[in-house]
């Protein structure tokens, strides 16, 4: 049978077999790729049939995007110079008027530049006066929540959790993942591992630690390879290692290299992961970033 003659399989509905033309639209199974079909009532007749195949396609589709290394780390970069901000956030911070994350480098020169032209200190992303008061900066965060601004639900979520009010982090630290926000992501992943505000619940730590890691959050992505390491699949959790190595987190080559001496990373991997994880950390390097650190801790 020639080709013009055969209909190919993915245009038709695999419960009853009617092919997509005209007015009939197929669509895709809800959790795979490998077919689709013209209505609910055929989805349902077919699902005994197809559900082994699906559970194994949605699995390896989930590990696709799981295992893709990010472009970035969660921290983005400076809004000032561009580039990335450095994992260790004492090296930044946030303003609450515009909740920009600033490299310590650029808010150190605005500081200078203020300084010798005897100018009133404002942020140096947005340019408003800076507060000088609790108040002053709980009000611009309270704004910035009016507009649904994640960053800022997730910092009211951690005063929340600094003051013991587990129930409220959790709160605003949901309403900041679902706006996008991985760090909330991860620090739901906490709640739901310590049980603080929600009962202990593994399955949604682990969604929400997947979610972060996803997202470009280095700890998150090293929980995932502790946790696949304890559940014995070492393949998993070197996986998860490199990435977060990638990213320039320290505590991934550290056990990169505990893994080497057990004999389950090859030298060829650890180099390249070493290799990649300088790289990371050169970039979030600067002059301006130097000279800012030799003040602060000068």
């Amino acid at each position: 049978m020639s080709e013009d003659n055969t209909t190919d399989a993915s245009r038709c509905c695999a419960s009853c077999g009617i092919a997509e033309i005209d007015d009939i639209k197929l669509k895709e199974c809800d959790d795979c790729d490998l077919v689709r079909y013209c209505g609910d009532a055929c989805q349902g007749d077919h699902k005994s049939q197809h559900e082994e195949a699906c559970k194994k396609r949605a699995a390896e589709l989930h590990d696709e995007i799981l295992f893709k290394q990010p472009e970035s780390s969660h921290r983005g970069d400076c809004p000032i110079c561009c580039l990335p901000l450095p994992l260790d956030t004492t090296k930044s911070s946030l303003h609450s008027c515009c909740s920009k994350e600033i490299c310590n480098g650029c808010d150190h020169a605005d500081m200078v530049r203020e300084a010798e032209g005897r100018l009133k200190h404002r942020c140096p992303f947005c340019r408003k006066p800076t507060p000088f008061t609790d108040e002053e900066c709980d009000k611009q965060m309270m704004k910035r929540m009016e507009a649904n601004d994640p960053v800022a639900m997730l910092q009211w979520g951690i005063e929340q959790y600094d003051k013991g009010d587990y129930q409220s982090a959790l709160t605003y630290f949901t309403k900041a993942a679902e706006l996008g926000n991985v760090t909330a992501h991860y620090n739901l992943s906490l709640l739901y591992h310590l049980g603080k505000g929600v009962e202990k619940d593994s399955g949604k730590k682990l969604h929400h630690l997947e979610e972060a890691a996803i997202g470009g959050h280095p700890n998150a992505r090293y929980n995932l390879g502790i946790e696949e390491g304890n559940n014995g699949n070492i393949e998993r959790k070197v996986k998860h290692l490199i990435i977060a190595a990638n990213q320039g987190y320290d505590d991934s080559i550290k056990a990169l290299m505990a893994a080497y001496r057990n004999g389950f990373v090859s030298k060829e991997g650890l180099a390249a992961a070493l290799r990649a994880h300088k790289a990371a950390v050169d970039e979030t390097k600067s002059p301006q970033r130097e000279a800012a650190e030799e003040y602060y801790q000068g």
